[in-house]
């Protein structure tokens, strides 16, 4: 891409940001919604930390804003207050400061790489999960019903509560609210098919509008309730600066909230800007894209906002609109600002339960049938991650089920990661340096083990296990270890290979080391193996030379052995002249 910002590059952003605009609007209230907030705070999210993420990030094509799954997790953060909705926009803007705060640190200590190594199947049940719960959460809006219960109780009692206490089904919202999902649906199958721009979303919600007006549904009498809920009337205006309120009892409550938040929304927007990277070959700093995701947080949160992150819809719209580079989320987030600005007052038409059918088409498609059904049968490992994960969204909390996700992820890759791996090698009696097979003959003078893994702190035990065999073993003259394939060695398990070592050669069984490479040679000279190891019994991984310290390592302890050799051992036999002394075949 070149580095001068060309009319071309103009024209395209503006195409793509207008595209977004359409579909962003009837999202941010949508999205507001689930988080039990005003629909004009997510407006406003989906202006300020669009425009904030896209100055600052690293990805061309991720669109930031207002989430169904943050959103989700919004609203059991802000769930204890209850009732107290002024708090609870309060408490919004606050949690998106935390959250921020989180995210700017992960960047700062450069930890955003460290993202790649959570779990795919954490992220495909938690969507699952997530998607359930706003299928639960909109029942109530589809349906006409006053919501039940308070914040402290389980979604699924309040849902209990709302279907049996909450009044008659309202048959005029539940035609409403079906007709825009199906009128939603009609209408992507029409815009994928002869690849028009994504305005189903807005289309069917301004037709629902329009209809529930044109029948009176939506204008109620003075004193008079209309006869479906319908929006707040948004004022016409832009955010303005606002200083949330700050209380020490909120912070408590919501901590684990917000690392929720901070985590979820990194994931969504980095694994989004990946996928999208994969097909534009654009170059992603990870840790740039975490300081843009938690600066966009915390300017929302001054700014009345939602905490957001990267949206999975808009990103993919705006990539396929042919935007050319991150200002076209500047341009979507001032075509949202100036439909607040013009249109604000007329979401007072605007029935929930049009929302609720639009939110209901969303939660659907959280639920990857296809990607759930891959990593059930994948693995156990996979299958028990996802529907961990899952269940613990809707029967525990969904602002927990990410964090119990990972860290059930963690517990069940590091005793996978911690299995150090030995294999016998053998000489046979080709010459031939190899894998030793079942009915390959003992030999007693010397033992050449070859260790691949982890070689850290996790791997310990096993390494014991190793040596303890060796130690056994009587007759031994020589044991040569091959570490080639071992990663990351520390002080642990070096201090083991050291008293390893010491034990053996006070036995009188000197220990070679071969395939040594940079990292392990470091650990070795960090810990002065060269007080008890000779520099001759350490033989260098040397890559230009495939298997030269393997073989030079065996003849040194043939040498070593000298004629006190098994009885089959290949030595005892001249060499072929046209096989030469060794073979290296591992």
């Amino acid at each position: 891409m070149a580095n001068r910002y060309s009319s071309n590059f103009a024209r395209r952003d503006l195409v793509a940001g207008l595209t977004v605009a359409a579909i962003a609007v009837p999202q941010a209230m949508a999205y507001a919604l689930i988080a039990g907030i005003d629909p004009a705070y997510g407006l406003y999210s989906a202006i300020v930390v669009t425009a904030v993420a896209s100055i600052f990030g690293s990805s061309a094509h991720l669109m930031n804003g207002p989430t169904n799954a943050i959103s989700l997790v919004v609203f059991s953060s802000v769930a204890f207050l209850g009732s107290d909705k002024l708090n609870a926009y309060e408490a919004t803007f606050l949690l998106a400061v935390m959250a921020g705060v989180i995210q700017i640190l992960v960047a700062v200590f450069r930890l955003g790489d460290l993202t790649r190594y959570i779990s795919e199947s954490v992220v495909i049940g938690f969507m699952a999960g997530a998607g359930f719960l706003i299928g639960l959460t909109q029942i109530a809006n589809l349906l006409g019903l006053t919501e039940q219960g308070t914040g402290h109780q389980h979604i699924l009692l309040r849902l209990w509560l709302t279907l049996t206490q909450g009044g008659a089904v309202n048959y005029r919202a539940l035609a409403i609210g079906v007709g825009t999902a199906l009128l939603v649906i009609a209408l992507r199958k029409v815009t994928r098919k002869f690849h028009l721009p994504r305005f189903d979303m807005l289309v069917a919600l301004t037709l629902a509008a329009t209809v529930a007006a044109m029948l009176g549904w939506s204008q109620g009498a003075d004193g008079i309730k209309p006869l479906v809920n319908v929006v707040a009337e948004i004022k016409a205006g832009l955010p303005t600066f606002h200083v949330p309120q700050i209380s020490t009892t909120w912070i408590k409550e919501m901590s684990g909230s917000a690392l929720a938040v901070a985590f979820l929304g990194l994931l969504e927007a980095l694994s989004i800007a990946k996928a999208i990277s994969h097909q534009t070959r654009q170059p992603l700093d990870y840790n740039r894209q975490c300081l843009a995701e938690g600066l966009a947080n915390v300017c929302g949160g001054f700014f009345r906002c939602l905490p957001g992150s990267g949206s999975l819809t808009r990103s993919a719209i705006n990539f396929q609109s042919g935007a050319a580079t991150r200002w076209s989320g500047v341009f979507a987030a001032v075509a949202v600002a100036i439909a607040v600005w013009l249109f604000g007052p007329m979401a007072r038409f605007i029935p929930k339960a049009s929302l609720a059918g639009i939110l209901l088409v969303t939660a659907a498609g959280l639920i990857d049938l296809r990607r759930i059904s891959h990593a059930v049968r994948a693995s156990r490992f996979d299958a028990g991650l996802v529907l961990v994960t899952a269940f613990s969204a809707v029967l525990i909390g969904v602002e927990f089920s990410i964090l119990i996700g990972v860290g059930l992820s963690i517990l069940m890759f590091v005793p996978r990661a911690a299995r150090l791996k030995a294999t016998e090698l053998t000489v046979s009696a080709e010459r031939v340096i190899r894998d030793r097979q079942p009915n390959d003959p003992d030999c007693t003078r010397m033992v050449l083990l070859d260790l691949e893994g982890e070689f850290f702190f996790g791997a310990a035990p096993e390494l014991d296990r190793y040596f303890d065999d060796l130690r056994e073993r009587a007759a031994l003259k020589v044991v040569v270890l091959r570490v080639k394939r071992t990663r990351n060695p520390d002080i642990v398990c070096m201090e083991r290979l050291q008293h390893f070592i010491v034990e053996m050669q006070t036995k009188g069984v000197p220990v070679i080391l071969c395939g040594v490479r940079s990292d392990f040679s470091q650990a070795m000279d960090n810990l002065k193996f060269n007080a008890f190891l000779p520099t001759q019994r350490i033989f260098m991984e040397d890559a230009a030379a495939q298997g030269s310290a393997t073989l030079s390592a065996v003849r040194l302890a043939y040498e070593l052995i000298g004629d006190d050799l098994c009885s089959h051992c290949p030595q005892r036999k001249p060499p072929e002249p046209s096989n030469g002394a060794l073979y290296y075949q591992i």
